[in-house]
């Protein structure tokens, strides 16, 4: 049976669930009654919480929060280096988007979760501290300027999507609302799923500048789909230094595979950091205003797949602790392209299988476990030159009704049949009848 139909009569059938849960439990929000909330897409419906704007979080908590995210951004490094050529991705938004969804896991998928995305602190001090980190990076680059001309940007934004008359909880909409700044946006992906797909990929065009397009690529949503939870984060920044163009000039790259290309090379002598160690070097160019930095880890020749399959958040922290000011001679290629991913199988295979299954358990959504993820899409784009980076990323989290019922048993009445009309408290019998033949 069509998929969308299917999921139209797994609604209809849980409607009255739903009524009865929200009957019991006052502190579940409907989505998108037509006489509280239109079905206009891109509305959205507030929790009554305010973004909390001035976060407590203690010294441990914010190095909790950095020491695991590091972690994680480096073990997907090892789980994706095994893709041929370029690759780009941004961990902060990548984990940002399971954040806001694994503050409605609950059980075993949010301990898989946890362990997978290196979340080390517990639910209620998880979410506080993103809120603490986003409002630090909200306030870099005042002043300083971006690789355009225009000023530095660095903007990190969250939405997330509902399905029209479907209920989430209260508590997770207010943690989103809270720490997030993620307002619940009505869509309906039953009867409008295109609609809703480029709705939200027009989203993260505009948050990232149209450097991200078509996130979500077609068949990624459909009628089974109830939540999709989303990141975009845009960076463009100029050089501290930046190259003279005129020094640019055609040079080689040399690859892996004993073959080289020519590229514009550029070049500059600045002071810098600096540091080497056995089999490598690394430089750090910081950015205008002094607050950013890109950090390129230059294995020797011969040695970059030793040096990729043992890269750790530990031997990057190492070396970027050992980075001392020096007046470096640099020659490095302009370079810009994009990566895409589907995450669903990579994080799975990191640890977190059952979010993707039958048996997730995101009852801090709704109330029930009738939802899972069934995809995690990344897009990346980066854009290096003599003026400085521009850096986009987004991410998607799309959830989506975890069983689909039995198909209907076929019943066609073509043949002679006997029917009652009865009352079906006292069990009455009111009427009973045959029908030989309905055209006589």
């Amino acid at each position: 049976m069509n998929k969308r139909l299917i999921a139209v009569l797994v609604i209809v059938l849980l409607l009255p669930v739903i009524t009865s849960i929200q009957m019991a439990q006052p502190s579940l929000i409907p989505v998108a009654q037509p006489s509280l909330i239109p079905a206009a897409a891109g509305e959205v419906l507030k929790s009554d919480k305010e973004r909390i704007t001035s976060q407590d979080v203690s010294s441990s908590g914010q190095a909790l929060l950095v020491e695991g995210n590091s972690a994680f951004a480096f073990e997907l490094y090892q789980a994706l280096k095994g893709k041929e050529g370029n690759l780009f991705y941004s961990p902060h938004s990548i984990s940002l988007a399971l954040a806001m969804t694994y503050a409605g896991a609950s059980g075993e998928t949010a301990q898989q979760m946890a362990d997978t995305l290196k979340f080390l602190l517990g639910q209620d001090r998880l979410h506080p501290a993103f809120n603490w980190l986003d409002a630090e990076l909200a306030r870099r680059g005042e002043g300083a300027e971006g690789k355009d001309g225009e000023g530095f940007r660095l903007n990190i934004v969250n939405a997330v999507w509902g399905q029209k008359d479907y209920s989430f909880l209260s508590t997770f909409l207010d943690v989103l609302a809270e720490n997030y700044g993620a307002g619940l946006r009505i869509l309906d992906f039953i009867t409008e799923t295109e609609v809703s797909r480029l709705a939200i990929n027009d989203w993260v065009s505009d948050q990232t500048e149209g450097r991200i397009e078509d996130l979500i690529p077609p068949g990624a949503i459909d009628a089974l789909t109830c939540l999709v939870l989303t990141n975009a984060i845009y960076f463009n920044a100029a050089w501290e230094y930046p190259f003279n163009e005129d020094r640019t000039a055609d040079g080689p790259f040399y690859l892996l595979d004993g073959g080289q290309v020519t590229v514009p090379m550029m070049k500059q002598t600045e002071s810098c950091g600096y540091t080497k160690g056995e089999g490598y070097q690394a430089v750090e160019l910081r950015y205008d205003g002094g607050e950013l930095s890109m950090v390129i880890l230059l294995p020797e020749a011969g040695n970059f797949q030793t040096f990729e399959e043992g890269l750790q958040a530990q031997q990057v922290d190492t070396i970027i602790s050992g980075l001392q000011p020096a007046q470096v001679t640099l020659t490095m290629p302009q370079f810009e392209f994009d990566s895409e991913f589907s995450l669903k199988d990579t994080l799975a295979e990191m640890g977190m299988p059952v979010a993707f299954t039958g048996g997730a358990d995101f009852s801090g959504m709704t109330g029930n476990r009738e939802l899972s993820i069934s995809d995690v899409v990344h897009k990346a784009f980066v854009a290096v030159d003599e003026a400085g980076t521009e850096a986009a990323a987004a991410t998607a989290v799309i959830m989506e009704l975890t069983a689909v019922p039995e198909p209907p048993v076929e019943v066609t009445i073509d043949r002679p049949f006997i029917f009652l009309i009865r009352d079906i408290e006292t069990g009455a019998i009111l009427f009973v009848g045959r029908v030989m033949n309905p055209g006589a």
